[in-house]
């Protein structure tokens, strides 16, 4: 028998083209307090059994719609409703709540692709390098984060930003930052400007300013290396350690130089061949990600997360880096297969 919540199923309330909060299907937490709104104590709703299908129940059907026993409303505007305040709930309040509409799933790997391993990897690299067009060194950035920000008293919630850094001649620079999730282009984002995480409308400018010149010799702020065994050195001194970094720390040495570099040909051929020699670091196949671009997978698996290293497969160029948590940890609400943090760097 057909009950409420198989009729707002039915009626597709957040299609995926949809102008709010398309994200798929309710996950379990969001079935449950649906549950709860309809047939919860205290709403006066009798039990689920007793309910006629395809009928609103009475008081529900009262509060939103007064004076309407006769006449017959659209389920869908009813649905709409019912889901667009249930969303809104599960982002912003309830110490159960999951992460918010925003947050990316896990990339997947292409079924039955072939992996490319990362010694390949780094002669294709090699290879574009040595092309007449090869892209050259620039300081600065672009790159598209998302980030999952976590505490012990509010819900996880996810914050997509996209972050532009550009140099001028005379050494000073430009930081253009703005609320943005380009798997949903128009649809507002979630932000935590000012402290506490409300919607803005896409494109929203977070941070718009100019600084004034700077100058230093110390990595991650001065050039990077074109010698793999040099530019383990550097990153090292960028995470400011004398200790030779473990992959995850390696990978995060890495995030940190992308994120005030775009690289070359010549310096993504040396970072290739220092990520080949990476222990544990294995190929998995294809996949596509965030922003479209196909690029070859490499994982890491290490204390409760997964690293998953995105490659350009022609140039060796690292596209993106994806973390995953392997474990829940119910002290900030997360749970397995949570995207922790995800970025993906552009020319």
């Amino acid at each position: 028998m057909a009950d409420e919540l198989e009729l707002l199923r039915d009626a597709d309330p957040a299609p995926p083209d949809g102008p709010h909060f398309g994200d798929g299907p309710l996950d379990h937490n969001a079935e449950r307090r649906l549950e709860h709104l309809l047939c919860g104590p205290g709403n006066g709703l009798p039990a689920r059994p007793g309910r006629r299908p395809g009928v609103l129940p009475g008081r529900l059907r009262d509060l939103l719609f007064p004076g309407s026993g006769r006449l017959r409303l659209a389920w869908g505007a009813v649905a709409t409703a019912v889901v667009a305040a249930l969303t809104l709930t599960l982002v912003l309040s309830g110490p159960s709540t999951p992460p918010a509409v925003a947050a990316p799933r896990p990339l997947v790997v292409e079924t039955g692709s072939t992996p490319v391993p990362l010694h390949r990897m780094a002669e294709r690299a090699s290879a574009a390098a040595g092309a007449d067009d090869a892209p050259r060194l620039r300081k600065g950035t672009h790159v598209q984060s998302w980030s999952l920000g976590m505490s012990e008293d509010k819900p996880p919630i996810t914050l997509p930003e996209e972050r532009i850094v550009r140099w001028r001649a005379d050494d000073s620079h430009t930081e253009l930052v703005v609320a943005t999730d380009p798997r949903r282009p128009g649809r507002p984002v979630l932000s935590d400007a000012g402290g506490e995480p409300h919607l803005v409308d896409d494109g929203h400018v977070l941070v718009d300013r100019t600084y004034p010149p700077s100058w230093s010799d110390a990595p991650p702020k001065s050039p990077p290396p074109r010698d793999p065994a040099r530019l383990r050195a550097y990153l090292m001194k960028a995470q400011y350690t004398d200790t030779p970094l473990n992959t995850p720390e390696l990978l995060d040495a890495m995030a940190t130089l992308l994120d005030h570099w775009t690289l070359g040909a010549r310096e993504s051929a040396a970072l290739a061949r220092l990520l080949a020699g990476a222990e544990g670091l294995r190929p998995v196949g294809k996949v596509t990600d965030r922003l479209g671009r196909p690029g070859q997978a490499y994982v890491n698996d290490s204390r409760g997360v997964r690293h998953m290293l995105i490659m350009d497969p022609a140039t060796g160029t690292v596209l993106g880096l994806e973390s995953t948590l392997t474990r829940p940890d119910p002290a900030y609400g997360v749970e397995e297969g949570d995207v922790m943090a995800y970025s993906a760097w552009m020319r």
